[in-house]
C-alpha cells in the first residue's frame, strides 16, 4: 500500500500499488495468457484488480443469425479465421467443451476459456536521443534507396526495398531505424527465420549501442528492460498488438510468411495506426510487386552489390541417380571431386539438400572425408553452434537444407546444390543460395553449383534472373 498526499497537507489511505518497471515494460505492446506469465500470478491478479490490464478472450465467437447453432470462431492471439484449424475438446480448467486454436499452439494453447490480456497502464518515458556507431560508407545506390525509405517513414507510407543478395541491404536500413529511434518510435525488425534474427542481433547491437534492443524467437533467453528495437521472428508478432510505430520485415518473399496469410495479419496486428510497414528483399514475388504498385508504396532498387563485383552465376551440372547412390552408401563422383576441392583448397562451404532423410543419409559419408564435417536443419538445437564454427574456420563445411538459404554471411564460402530440380528448390530459393557466394570484398568471387537429376523452370528462371541482375548493374 502506498500514502499519497492531499491539498490539506495530510495523508490518506491509498490503495493502490508500485508498478513495477520489469512487469511494465514486459506487458508494454504484448497481448499474453493471463495464467502464463513470467511473473507470480498473485502479482499480475493485483494489475488486473487496479485496471491496469485490458482482458480478452482468446477465441472469439460469432453466431450465426441466418443457421441454428452455427458458430465461427477467431483466435485473438494469431487472428486465425480458418475454421478447420479450431478444434473441440474437454477442458479440464472450466469443466467445459471449449474450442482451441491449432494454428498457433505451439506458442502455447489459446482456448475460448483463456484471457489475453493487453497493458493498459502508464508507459516508460521514451529515450529519444540514440547513436549510431558505423564507419561504413554508402555507394550511391545504397544512399538513394536509405534516404527513400526515410522519406516513405516521414510520411507514413509503406515501402519495398527490393537490393540484390549482397547489396548491403542491412546497412541499408541503419539511417532509417536511427531516424525512428529518434523520432520515440518503437521500431520492430521482423523476419520469417530465426537464424536471420540471429544474424542481425549482434550487428544491432554493435551499431546501436547505446538502445536496448530485444532479440525474440523460438526459446529465446528473458531479456531486461523495455526494448525501443525488436528483432524478432515473425511468428513472435502473435505475441504483440498495437505495439510498434514502424515494422520492417527483412526476407518478406522467405517461407513461411508469403504462405501463411496468419503471419501477415500478425505485422498488421502488432504495428500501431498508421504505422509504416517496409519490406525488404532481394526476391519479392509477384504478389508483393502488384500490392506495393496497387498501394503507391514507396520503392528502392538496387541491381548491384556493394563491392561493386557482379553476382556469381550459378553453373548446371548432372548427378545422375544421386538419391540412389547415397542410399547405397557412396558420394557421387561429381559431388565428390567438389567437395575435395574445396577441403584441398582449405574453402569452407554449404551443400544444400531437398529432404533432411537424404541429408542424414549423406553425412556419415561425408565425414569420412573429414570427421569435422556437420549437418544442420531448422529443428536442430545445435544450428546457432554449427553455423558459428562455419563463421570461425572450426570446421570445413555444413550439410544444410534450405534453412540456410538466406540471412547468412560466410567469407569466401562455397556452395553446391543437390537436387536442384527438386520442387522445394524454387527460383526464389535459388537465388537467395547462389546470393550466400561473393559476398566478402575481399572473396568477390566464388563456385555456385546446381547438381541436378534435370534441368527445370525454375533454375533457368534463377540463372537468367541473375544474369539480368547483372546488366542492370
Amino acid at each position: 500500500m502506498l500514502y499519497k498526499l492531499v491539498k490539506e497537507n495530510h495523508f490518506i489511505l491509498y490503495k493502490g500499488i508500485i508498478i513495477e518497471p520489469q512487469i511494465r515494460d514486459f506487458f508494454i505492446g504484448r497481448i499474453w495468457t493471463r495464467m502464463n506469465t513470467p511473473f507470480s500470478q498473485e502479482k499480475i491478479e493485483k494489475y488486473i484488480e487496479q485496471n491496469y490490464f485490458n482482458k480478452k478472450h482468446g477465441i472469439s465467437i460469432k453466431r450465426s443469425i441466418k443457421l441454428f447453432n452455427y458458430k465461427t470462431y477467431k483466435c485473438n492471439r494469431c487472428h486465425n479465421e480458418q475454421q478447420d484449424e479450431f478444434i473441440h475438446y474437454d477442458c479440464a480448467r472450466c469443466n467445459k467443451t471449449c474450442v482451441y486454436c491449432r494454428h498457433c499452439i505451439n506458442m502455447g494453447r489459446i482456448t475460448s476459456c483463456t484471457d489475453l490480456l493487453l497493458w493498459n497502464g502508464p508507459k516508460p518515458k521514451v529515450k529519444k536521443t540514440h547513436d549510431l556507431v558505423w564507419s561504413g560508407a554508402f555507394t550511391d545506390l545504397q544512399s538513394i534507396a536509405s534516404q527513400q525509405l526515410i522519406e516513405s517513414l516521414k510520411e507514413n507510407r509503406h515501402h519495398l526495398l527490393h537490393a540484390v543478395c549482397g547489396a548491403g541491404k542491412t546497412e541499408i536500413l541503419f539511417p532509417a531505424v536511427l531516424f525512428a529511434l529518434n523520432k520515440g518510435w518503437r521500431t520492430c525488425i521482423a523476419t520469417p527465420r530465426t537464424d536471420v534474427v540471429l544474424e542481425l542481433f549482434p550487428r544491432l547491437q554493435k551499431v546501436f549501442p547505446k538502445t536496448t534492443i530485444h532479440a525474440l524467437y523460438g526459446s529465446a533467453p528473458s531479456q531486461p528492460g523495455y526494448p525501443q528495437l525488436v528483432i524478432a521472428t515473425t511468428h513472435q508478432l502473435f505475441r504483440f498488438e498495437n505495439a510498434f510505430d514502424v515494422v520492417i520485415v527483412d526476407e518478406a518473399d522467405a517461407f513461411p510468411y508469403t504462405y501463411d496469410e496468419a503471419l501477415q495479419k500478425a505485422v498488421i496486428k502488432a504495428k500501431g495506426v498508421g504505422a509504416s510497414i517496409a519490406l525488404v528483399t532481394a526476391t519479392p514475388s509477384v504478389k508483393i510487386l502488384a500490392q506495393v504498385k496497387r498501394e503507391k508504396w514507396g520503392y528502392s532498387f538496387i541491381s548491384k552489390r556493394y563491392h561493386g563485383h557482379p553476382l556469381p552465376i550459378p553453373r548446371f551440372e548432372p548427378l545422375w541417380a544421386y538419391a540412389k547412390i547415397i542410399q547405397k552408401g557412396r558420394i557421387p563422383k561429381k559431388l565428390l571431386d567438389w567437395t575435395t576441392a574445396r577441403l584441398e583448397n582449405k574453402e569452407p562451404f554449404l551443400i544444400f539438400f531437398p529432404t533432411i532423410n537424404l541429408m542424414e543419409k549423406a553425412i556419415p559419408l561425408f565425414q569420412q572425408l573429414d570427421e569435422k564435417i556437420l549437418s544442420v536443419h531448422a529443428e536442430d538445437p545445435g544450428r546457432k553452434e554449427k553455423v558459428l564454427k562455419l563463421r570461425n574456420e572450426d570446421i570445413p563445411g555444413l550439410l544444410t537444407t534450405t534453412i540456410l538459404e538466406r540471412g547468412i554471411t560466410i567469407k569466401n564460402v562455397q556452395v553446391a546444390v543437390v537436387g536442384a530440380e527438386s520442387k522445394i528448390f524454387n527460383s526464389s530459393a535459388l537465388i537467395q543460395i547462389s546470393g550466400r557466394v561473393g559476398r566478402n570484398v575481399l572473396f568477390p568471387c566464388g563456385d555456385i553449383v546446381f547438381f541436378h537429376h534435370g534441368i527445370t523452370v525454375e533454375m533457368d528462371e534463377a540463372r537468367n534472373e541473375i544474369i539480368r541482375f547483372n546488366k542492370e548493374g
